[in-house]
């Protein structure tokens, strides 16, 4: 499938031509979706119609909803509210864009935005500061897109038929609630909450996969938030957002998950990847549980609407075809 939005090269991860890494250094969210969406209208991401409503659903939301079902209802019941959406035209999928970063936001932390960045609107629910800020703020930039992965790939199919963006982002976050997904990110955040405060991290880790606690990642090992298929020499987000993690938050805190990141590595010889650096950024800022995948829920939401305009602009239908493998036909 072609796509000029994002490519890997050489161990490093680029969005239309730039290095991702380099952009998180100085660039917002919201102007990486201006690169990615192709758009110089957007300004900071904002839900539509007023706010009185939707603070009072989002207080009916149960706290023990996951980050992507709270992201997932809050979608369903704006889609049949927003009719601006149904235009998918460049300029007005990147509007529609822009509420739907807003609107999955509102669902992670629970407070309608305001009108900031989309990572001041969380370091201020969250009561982080600047240097708290400036770690999410990387961290929304290098979730924003990773190619085709599955969620990606199932949004593409999704706008590919003419549906709607909410339509092409609400199946994006379905294919994300299994273990193999989105249930990685989340497991190996409640691992690090686990162990992050042990004496002897090695014999803790040790004992949870004796007792069978590890789940299948990539290739079937037994370490989720360790290797990546595509970054055999090393994730460069991860990379990226641990580096600037022991430089702008050392504490106790900081140095156990660095040494988390260090001694599984050696031991199992694969480099920590990005779910990985995102729950390593939640448990040392002391976010609520849930808050590395929501991060990566709003980010990765800017990837998939630049999927979704781009699959839009080529008129195609995406319709795979299977190889048969059953009993041949007979006579």
């Amino acid at each position: 499938m072609d796509s000029a939005i994002c490519l890997f090269e050489s161990g490093r991860l680029y969005y239309r031509g730039v290095d991702a890494a380099e952009l998180a250094e100085r660039s917002s969210l919201e102007e990486t979706a201006r690169l990615l969406w192709q758009t110089e209208t957007l300004g900071t991401f904002d839900v539509p119609g007023p706010t009185v409503p939707l603070r009072k659903w989002l207080k009916g939301l149960g706290p023990a909803l996951s980050p992507i079902e709270r992201a997932r209802s809050i979608l369903v019941d704006l889609a049949s509210r927003d009719l601006g959406a149904l235009d998918i035209s460049p300029e007005s999928v990147a509007r529609t864009g822009g509420r739907l970063v807003a609107a999955i936001a509102a669902a992670i932390t629970g407070i309608p935005t305001a009108g900031l960045p989309i990572h001041a609107e969380l370091a201020s629910t969250w009561k982080l500061d600047s240097s708290g800020a400036d770690l999410i703020r990387r961290c929304l930039v290098l979730c924003a897109d990773h190619e085709l992965n599955t969620p990606t790939y199932v949004a593409r199919c999704v706008a590919s038929t003419a549906a709607s963006p909410y339509a092409a982002v609400i199946a994006a976050l379905g294919t994300l609630s299994g273990p193999r997904n989105g249930g990685q990110l989340s497991h190996v955040e409640s691992m690090l909450r686990q162990l992050g405060d042990s004496q002897d991290i090695m014999t803790a880790l040790a004992s949870r996969l004796q007792r069978g606690e590890g789940i299948p990642g990539y290739g079937g090992e037994r370490f989720p938030g360790f290797g990546h298929p595509l970054y055999p020499d090393g994730d460069p987000r991860a990379v990226h957002i641990l580096d600037a993690l022991s430089r702008s938050k050392p504490s106790r805190r900081s140095n156990a998950v660095l040494k988390i990141g260090r001694q599984v590595s050696q031991a199992v010889g694969r480099h920590p990847n990005n779910d990985f650096a995102l729950s390593a950024v939640s448990f040392v800022l002391n976010l609520p549980p849930g808050s590395a995948l929501g991060v990566y829920l709003i980010g990765r939401t800017v990837g998939w609407i630049a999927h979704a305009i781009e699959q839009y602009e080529s008129g195609a239908h995406i319709r795979p075809r299977a190889r048969y493998v059953g009993i041949p036909p007979v006579g």
